[in-house]
């Protein structure tokens, strides 16, 4: 299938539409345009390779696809034919990529393809459990429901994941800022009092001294740092997007002192919050593991969920098979278990995730609030050190002057 740009006039509204969709060829795409209603007036085959610039600006972002959800839910909820609603959304889209991959869904929904499916095409724009909320609200004939509850999904994984960003920026930033005052020193203040101490043929303590031969190593050889941090970052970079690279930054965002506590509360809460959605649509226990255990994005933890579920496949109720599994926190089992005693796991679940969520925000804050200080303190002892290295010889000058 090839992508074809089109303007053409709506026949009902009498409106311009400018937008893309797949076919095989340009006479198909126009035939295909005829048959939605639309009078073709330009139609022209699209390149596939976009820069990184329009890439970058036309990103659907989680905001974008809440709100086409929720728009889409409320409109099949009124009653309208869902080719009808699809086109009405895509209309009230501004984003351009996402307008362009409505309109591909429409025309697949107008080929005779169901929603899920056609959905399917975009998998870099739907991911597993949107899929299969929408699958399943199809065959319940509860597809406006389903579409709520994803964007609730949505809503909720994209807060959790802006609290745990918004706790790590200022680390970050104060570390910058570190970085940048160690450069100040190096290359500006240091320079001086070499010259200082080599004008009056003097020689610099100790720690001046490694601070001059940094500086005069980071002068001549920057060209070879600078080599070192991109080639060594890029080849980090492309070993993190390999099974083993994986692994390793998964393992490690479970162990890492301080914030591990943070990283499995949020992986059980977006666990329990997915099972919770999924089931209450109508979803059966092994495919809502399986695809809640892809959801949770940690290789690890998804490695324990699909081991959960064999055992649940072999007759194991699902509390006795999570419970031994790795980095499983205690409160999920305990919490499905009373579920399946009472017929009401998804209930159970979303109790759990309701927790975890709660002590996820109380902890972000608890550790915003105690790293502040504690970087005030490295930034302190870092310039103050560097301040100390530069003065401390200045005073042993002075002091060493007869006046």
């Amino acid at each position: 299938m090839k992508k074809f740009a089109y303007e053409a006039r709506d026949q009902a509204s009498n409106k311009i539409v400018k937008a893309t969709l797949q076919a095989d060829s340009e006479s198909a795409a126009a035939k295909l345009l005829i048959a939605q209603g639309f009078i073709p007036l330009n139609v022209s085959e699209q390149s596939d390779q976009k820069s990184f610039l329009s890439k970058l600006s036309g990103r659907i972002t989680t905001k974008d696809k809440v709100v086409f959800t929720r728009q889409l839910a409320t409109l099949i909820g009124a009653g309208l034919p869902l080719a009808q609603s699809l086109h009405t959304v895509m209309e009230q889209t501004d984003n351009k990529q996402l307008q362009s991959v409505i309109q591909e869904i429409s025309a697949a929904v107008e080929g005779g393809k169901s929603l899920s499916e056609s959905f399917g095409k975009h998998p870099n724009v739907f991911d597993p459990v949107f899929l299969a909320l929408v699958a399943a609200g199809e065959l319940s004939g509860t597809l406006d429901e389903s579409l709520q509850r994803i964007a609730n999904q949505q809503e909720k994984d994209a807060a959790i994941s802006s609290k745990i960003k918004g706790a790590l920026t200022y680390p970050i930033i104060v570390l910058v800022v570190i970085f940048l005052v160690m450069g100040f020193m190096l290359f500006t203040v240091v320079p001086q009092v070499e010259k200082l101490y080599t004008d009056l043929k003097k020689e610099l303590p100790f720690l001046s001294q490694v601070m001059v031969n940094v500086a005069d190593f980071l002068t001549s050889y920057w060209w070879v740092v600078l080599i070192i941090v991109v080639v060594g970052g890029y080849f980090f970079a492309q070993f993190l997007k390999t099974a083993n690279g994986i692994t390793f930054m998964d393992t490690f965002k479970l162990n890492v002192p301080v914030f591990n506590q943070l990283f499995r509360k949020l992986y059980m809460a977006r666990f329990s919050r997915t099972g919770q959605t999924l089931l209450s649509t109508g979803v059966s226990m092994l495919d809502m593991l399986k695809i809640s255990a892809t959801a949770i994005n940690n290789t690890i933890l998804e490695k324990s969920i699909n081991r959960a579920a064999e055992k649940v496949k072999g007759g194991k109720a699902l509390s006795v098979a999570i419970q031994p599994e790795p980095y499983i926190l205690s409160l999920v089992p305990q919490m499905i278990k009373i579920g399946e005693q009472s017929g009401r796991i998804d209930e159970m679940m979303g109790k759990v995730a309701q927790v975890y969520e709660d002590e996820l925000d109380e902890q972000v804050r608890t550790i915003s609030t105690a790293i502040e200080p504690i970087l005030m303190v490295v930034l302190a002892v870092v310039a103050g050190g560097m301040v100390g290295a530069i003065l401390l010889p200045i005073y042993s000058l002075v002091n060493g002057l007869n006046i």
